[in-house]
């Protein structure tokens, strides 16, 4: 028998393996036998693991003292062994193979790839410190302590088998201790970072994926024990005894010794790679050296590498069976106890104020929908009391009993900002990341973006006091300045033709005949067609052999090829003269020709004087230049390789621009939570600067990419627009399937057609051309894309041109006109927005705060202050050239009055659904407010209010009630409110107290579909009638007409 066709243990010198047993069976084995025993373990393993919960500890020395009663049994009985003998007929090699694949697995998807990649050299550093030290120490232990008396090679061999720590069970430990224990602080970052890869999924597929993962693994880890139980159990009971048991407990106390003295060594490394690393993580790492499955599969081999065959070999598998199931128990259980003795597992003080705020918001959250509930008819009769009593949260935030055994004297000190900021840093973090994924899954973000920034947001996690700009993860990214450069260097050795002028040549027929053969394809095609030609000679002039055979045949090729070469310079610079010379690609022929004539005139001299050694070298070291003259051809591939750069670029302008995209939205969700995270206001104002601030950087960048690539992020957004078409259809589909009003057969063939849209998204074209500037009015909102509209505007539109830094207005100026981006990026400085609210109500009156925002294509400047007719509150400058389609103000009012009142409402609806989202996007996301929606059905619409006009709010068909613009004030509390701020259910009536005042209505439930666009500004709740309204716009027309031509003048 071959040594892989061998049993458990590898053959001596005879032919018969040997078995645990003692001897070969001489009777007929039945295979199915060990099938049932299989089934058996994994069945009486799963009831073990359902009865014996939270203890897999348990579970496995159970079957392991099953697994060796049958071993024994085996061992006394033949009806036994035949169940037991196609395992120890098993190569050890075949059952590392079968069970070790789901270990290695499972631990690799446990270790986060970003992480890894940011400690790898200190995680290398520390295996080998760790190795070196378990190799040392309980290789003397085993040579000093055992009685077995094991020689050198066995002792090292198993020193390093027990020194391996079982991956799985390692990080599995640490990760259940952080999350059951809620551990703050850079822990919890590693921990989100040690699950699963959920973008690799699709969403909710993670879950049953990783269930199965662990079903498979443990079924695999329990059949382990098993099988070895019984090997162990095979085996001769002789060689156990009182020593044995007092050696195995040596055993464990010897690796735990290496695992601290491990630790004590590479103390300083994990210093610098984790700055909260303490003694105290020092202790709780130290008890995390975890041995299991990966040990005891090698342990077999222990045996069949050693030279010299000891006569107990079960011994090898039991200590480290022993060792293992040990550490699984007593280390598991000292890691957690460690770890709440020393105050590890405590909420730090800056998590606990971040939870209570998260605590009182979902209490809000609960009550907001009780009240909500209230009024409610079908809910008269609920015991609303009973209900609050039951929804309310009380949640006792665990203590820190470390340090209130060390401080329990001293009032508990308030954490510094610095301490608040640094919690809130790591909180953004994980919200980031959450933002990513959660853009990933809608089909917002690319998986290949939002992995890149997830790792990003990880690599910069460890920095203390770091919050990552989008100028780190350009850094990380490592974006694309090679490949411009390359694209740059190609594009200054691509051949151009420069032309000369015909009139030079008058009638001379034969310079004009020339002229045409030279700037034809034909000759450039021959020119190639002459260098592949040459292709065979110069092999035959490389080979010497060949070479020597046919000399007086290669010189009459050289000396035609060397003609063409002058043949073809000479036309060339017969036609273009001096400009000959302005093109590299040109000079180098004519060096090649030049190189070709001193070759010829080189051999020729040689026949004269042979005996000349310096002029056969020269002669020789210019054969070997000939191989220049297949540089030229180069020139072909230069215009495919433009071609290929320019794809490359354009997938990482398209990768970065997406990238960027996701940053700011991000940064955006985050602003919405920042008042969940810190309660204290100087922490939640640094917070939202920083945000603010890197929002304003990454959508700067946006502006530059979009101006370096039009064509590449029209082409991106085009697939994200028709992506989340696709995607709200898909989600339609499934609420009508699920409500019944489409069946399975048809819901099923509607799905495939839609994921087969999705899946053509992967050939969508890279770039799409950029509209004409007159296709641009396509997409102002507010015209609707009607042509009476678009027509109207064209006919009156004018192209603006601006340079890099030309100002566009100015803040204070009054308004020439909206501005309508076509290309380009300008920014915006204003002081902070007044919203037509009077100097003297604002709370911000005395700041001096400037903020800033970038424009891009398809935004419109002026808007508001055209709606008004009051000064521009912001001065816009050109951050590149821009192209703007221009709207003067004369026109847009002309416009105004022929499409009275439609368009004017519209603007102003357009304008108030963006100021709601921008300040209440939380409130506002289970609202499908689109602007052609809420032309159509009504389900938002703008009312106008002016000094003393009163409006009253309807809770049961409004929704929300939101100022845009002007303030107001409650007419029964005579509270007022400032815009932007969304009103209270307690507010039933309210009047202006502006000169005027906009509020966006959000309906409670969807109207009938709204015919007439002058009707939406009728309301009952409203105390004016549209007569009033219409004399009153008169007389404001007026006064306004009146300030103009004051300003004017």
């Amino acid at each position: 028998m071959s040594n892989m066709n061998s049993s458990f243990w590898m053959q001596r010198e005879g032919n018969r393996p040997e078995l645990f047993c003692g001897s070969s069976a001489g009777y007929t084995i039945k295979s199915g036998h060990f099938i049932m025993l299989v089934c058996s373990t994994i069945v009486l393993g799963g009831f073990l693991r359902t009865c014996l919960k939270n203890s897999e500890v348990t579970v496995l020395i159970i079957l392991s003292v099953v697994g060796f009663v049958i071993g024994q049994l085996a061992h006394n009985s033949v009806e036994v062994y035949q169940i037991v003998y196609p395992l120890l007929r098993t190569p050890s090699f075949s059952l590392y193979c079968y069970f070790s694949p789901i270990i290695i697995f499972m631990a690799a998807l446990d270790v986060d790839f970003c992480i890894l990649r940011n400690v790898f050299w200190q995680v290398l550093l520390t295996a080998l410190i760790s190795f070196v030290v378990a190799f040392i120490i309980i290789g003397y232990v085993v040579l000093k302590f055992n009685r077995d008396l094991w020689d050198l090679q066995s002792s090292l061999l198993f020193s390093m088998t027990l020194g391996m720590t079982d991956p799985v069970h390692s990080v599995n430990s640490l990760k259940t201790i952080v999350e059951f224990l809620g551990m703050s602080g850079m822990v919890a970052l590693v921990t989100v970072g040690l699950n699963l890869d959920s973008l690799s999924f699709k969403p909710r597929i993670e879950l049953i994926i990783t269930k199965f993962l662990i079903m498979f693994s443990t079924v695999y880890q329990q059949l382990i024990y098993t099988f070895f139980g019984i090997v162990i159990g095979c085996g001769e009971t002789k060689y156990l005894g009182f020593h044995t048991v007092v050696f195995m407990f040596i055993l464990f106390a010897t690796v735990n010794f290496v695992r601290l003295l491990t630790i004590v060594l590479v103390s300083p490394i994990l210093m610098h790679a984790n700055y909260e690393y303490n003694w105290r993580w020092g202790i709780v790492i130290a008890w995390s050296g975890i041995k299991g499955v990966f040990s005891l599969l090698l342990a077999p081999d222990i045996h069949n590498l050693a030279e010299q065959k000891i006569e107990s070999p079960q011994l090898f598998i039991l200590y480290v069976q022993v060792i293992s199931l040990m550490t699984m128990g007593i280390n598991s259980y000292m890691m957690t106890h460690s770890a709440r003795t020393l105050g590890l597992c405590a909420i730090s003080l800056p998590r606990q104020m971040a939870m209570k705020n998260a605590i009182k918001h979902i209490q809000e959250i609960i009550q907001n929908t009780i009240t909500l509930f209230k009024t409610e008819k079908i809910l008269t009769n609920v015991n609303w009391t009973l209900v609050e009593e039951k929804t309310k949260i009380e949640y006792n935030i665990p203590s820190d009993p470390y340090h209130v055994s060390h401080d329990n004297e001293k009032e508990e000190e308030s954490p510094t900002e610095e301490v608040l900021i640094e919690e809130a840093r790591l909180h953004v973090a994980i919200i980031q990341m959450s933002s990513f994924e959660k853009q990933c899954n809608d089909g917002i973000l690319s998986v290949e973006a939002a992995r890149i920034l997830i790792g990003a947001t990880k690599s910069y996690c460890p920095i203390r006091g770091k919050f990552m700009s989008i100028y780190d993860v350009s850094n990380y990214v490592r974006a694309r300045s090679w490949l411009i450069k390359f694209k740059n260097m190609l594009a200054f050795l691509e051949y151009h033709k420069d032309k000369a002028s015909l009139i030079m040549y008058g009638n001379n027929k034969f310079l004009l005949f020339v002229y045409h053969m030279v700037f034809s394809e034909e000759f450039e095609y021959a020119g190639h067609v002459i260098t592949v030609m040459y292709i065979y000679p110069i092999i035959m002039h490389l080979w010497p052999m060949a070479r020597e055979l046919n000399v007086s045949a290669l010189i009459s090729v050289n000396n035609y090829f060397v003609f063409l070469y002058i043949f073809r310079s000479a036309l060339k610079i017969v036609i273009l003269k001096r400009k000959y010379f302005h093109q590299y690609w040109n000079t180098l022929d004519f060096l090649i020709m030049l190189l070709g004539i001193m070759d010829i005139f080189c051999i020729y001299f040689v026949k004269l004087r042979p005996d000349n050694f310096v002029l056969i070298q020269i002669t020789v070291i210019l054969g070997y230049f000939r191989i220049i003259r297949f540089i030229p051809f180069i020139k072909i591939i230069i215009p495919l390789l433009i071609n290929i750069v320019d794809v490359q670029i354009k997938k990482r302008l398209r990768l970065m621009y997406s990238i960027t995209k996701g940053y700011v939205k991000s940064q955006e969700d985050t602003k919405f939570l920042i008042k969940q995270i810190s309660s204290r206001e100087s922490i939640y104002q640094k917070l939202y600067e920083i945000l603010e601030t890197n929002k304003r950087d990454a959508v700067k960048e946006l502006g530059l990419i979009e101006h370096e690539g039009r064509d590449v992020v029209i082409a991106l957004k085009t697939r994200q627009a028709i992506r989340s078409v696709i995607a709200k259809a898909l989600k339609n589909l499934t609420f009508l399937w699920s409500r019944g009003i489409i069946d399975k057969h048809e819901g099923i063939e509607m799905n495939k057609v839609l994921l087969a849209k999705i899946k053509a998204l992967n050939n969508f074209p890279m770039a799409i051309p950029p509209p004409t500037p007159d296709k641009y009015l396509h997409n102002i909102v507010w015209l609707e894309k009607k042509d009476v509209l678009i027509e109207f505007f064209k006919e009156r539109a004018k192209l603006a041109y601006f340079d890099y830094g030309d100002v566009i207005c100015r803040e204070g100026e009054m308004p020439q006109g909206i501005y309508l981006i076509i290309s380009g990026m300008a920014i915006l400085h204003s002081s902070p927005p007044t919203f037509g609210i009077d100097n003297s109500l604002r709370s911000d009156r005395g700041s001096k705060t400037m903020f800033t925002e970038y424009c891009t294509s398809g935004d419109i400047i002026g808007e508001l202050s055209c709606l008004l007719k009051r000064e521009i509150e912001y001065t816009a400058i050109c951050e590149t050239i821009l192209q703007a389609c221009f709207i003067s103000l004369e026109d847009l009012y002309e416009g105004f009055d022929v499409f009275w009142p439609s368009l004017e409402y519209k603007i102003w609806l357009k304008l108030a659904l963006s100021i709601a989202y921008q300040y209440f996007e939380s409130s506002l996301t289970d609202e499908d407010l689109d602007f052609q929606k809420c032309v159509a059905f009504n389900l938002a619409y703008v009312e106008t209010l002016s000094s003393y006009n009163e409006m009253t709010i309807d809770n049961v068909t409004m929704k929300f009630v939101i100022i845009v613009y002007g303030s107001v004030i409650d007419t029964k509390t005579e509270v007022p409110y400032l815009a932007p701020c969304i009103l209270p259910k307690t507010c039933e009536q309210v009047q202006g107290t502006s000169d005027l005042s906009k509020l966006l209505v959000v309906q409670a439930s969807e109207p009938a579909k709204n015919t007439d666009d002058a009707k939406v500004m009728v309301n009952p709740g409203l105390r004016m009638t549209q007569r009033e309204y219409n004399w009153k716009r008169k007389n404001e027309e007026r006064g306004f007409q009146l300030s103009w031509n004051r300003s004017q003048s």
